[in-house]
């Protein structure tokens, strides 16, 4: 199994290499929120052990945004040191799959993590469809007309949001919220990354799939999909 471990607590951490590595599991890990997000959203893992409280971003946001924002199915065992029942309905409700209280033994964590890789196996990968665009959500590739297309972590949120919403259009301020949360950034970056975003899907293809419509949004669309009047 490959197992991605997002922890600040260091000697947890090297109790978790020494007792996973010697069982043959590849293990990687991060120390804040930020850090183990972008590993887990980036890379495929069999499970994720997320700690409740982390810096930078704690374990209920990431595991909302792993399930909400990039789509990412992959089983979760939350650990906290805290037993309080609404820290556990928290965990739930963010997409966690299961619960572990510190201190916890490792044997148990190993017989947890084997149930939940066999549940996750049991899942097929999700795609998103629109036109000739496949977005892969499990190894987050993207084809149009079967070609591969390169994209930043950025570009692939921008494209899972308007291929789910596809051929209608996304808001500004809808794909801001998908990307930054409630924190956008003060300059206008979305553009700059749209037109990246365009340069990808569009400019090796003749027909241009990705539109802007001044004062609505964006949106995928044919060119046998009905027109958005101004």
């Amino acid at each position: 199994m490959k197992l991605l471990f997002i922890e600040d607590n260091r000697d947890i951490l090297a109790n978790v290499y020494q007792y996973f590595e010697a069982l043959g599991y590849e293990v990687d890990s991060a120390t804040d929120g930020v850090s183990g997000l972008a590993l887990a959203a980036s890379r495929k893992f069999d499970v994720i052990v997320l700690d409740l409280r982390l810096p930078r971003l704690d374990g209920v946001e990431v595991c909302r945004q792993l399930r909400q924002v990039y789509r990412c199915y992959t089983p979760v065992l939350m650990l906290t040191a805290r037993s309080s029942l609404e820290e556990k309905i928290d965990g739930f409700d963010s997409g966690a799959d299961d619960y572990m209280l510190k201190p916890f033994e490792l044997p148990e964590l190993d017989a947890r993590l084997k149930a939940l890789a066999r549940r996750g196996r049991g899942t097929q990968a999700a795609a998103l469809r629109y036109a000739d665009v496949v977005l892969d959500l499990e190894t987050r590739e993207a084809r149009r007309a079967g070609r591969r297309i390169a994209l930043s972590p950025i570009g692939f949120t921008i494209l899972a949001t308007l291929l789910r919403a596809a051929p209608a259009f996304v808001s500004k301020a809808d794909l801001e919220r998908e990307i930054w949360g409630k924190d956008p950034p003060e300059t206008d970056a979305l553009r700059s990354h749209v037109y990246a975003l365009r340069k990808a899907i569009d400019k090796p293809f003749q027909q241009p799939l990705l539109h802007t419509l001044h004062g609505v949004g964006y949106r995928l669309m044919l060119p046998d999909e009905p027109q958005l009047q101004a």
